[in-house]
């Protein structure tokens, strides 16, 4: 069985869609396939095409072949996904900060939620202390 990897008509008229797919190459050309491994929109404007390429690789190396248009698009992705990830340079771990008296202070502040009766205003009111803490220096 020879397989191909192929584009598949998808949307309407004078809207073409296509999905990149895996299928006997004996197959109509929106018949029967094996896997869905993309898609490719040509009416859209600069990134129009997503691949699966880990898949498509699995295929190539299973003796599939690309159409030309399937071929295109894979060679644009796999340079787009070379210049998407820029190569870095293994950079030293941060040292953690020395413990400071700024970190025995809570930093955040909670406020009680507002009250629906006098009796609960009353009880907040008095476990809440009349001034802030002083902020240390």
């Amino acid at each position: 069985m020879a397989v191909s990897i192929r584009l598949r008509r998808e949307g309407a008229r004078n809207r073409p869609y296509y999905k990149v797919v895996v299928a006997d190459s004996r197959s109509p050309r929106d018949g029967e396939f094996i896997e869905i491994i993309g898609t490719y929109d040509p009416k859209k404007p600069d990134h129009n095409s997503t691949l699966k390429l880990d898949r498509i690789d699995h295929w190539i190396s299973k003796g599939a072949q690309p159409s030309d248009t399937v071929r295109s698009l894979i060679k644009k992705n796999k340079k787009q996904s070379a210049s998407a990830t820029p190569k870095l340079a293994p950079s030293a771990p941060p040292e953690p900060a020395p413990p400071s008296a700024a970190a025995e202070v809570p930093a955040v502040v909670v406020e009680p939620a507002a009250p629906t009766t006098m009796a609960e205003e009353a009880t907040i009111a008095a476990e809440s202390p009349a001034t802030p803490p002083p902020l240390p220096e």
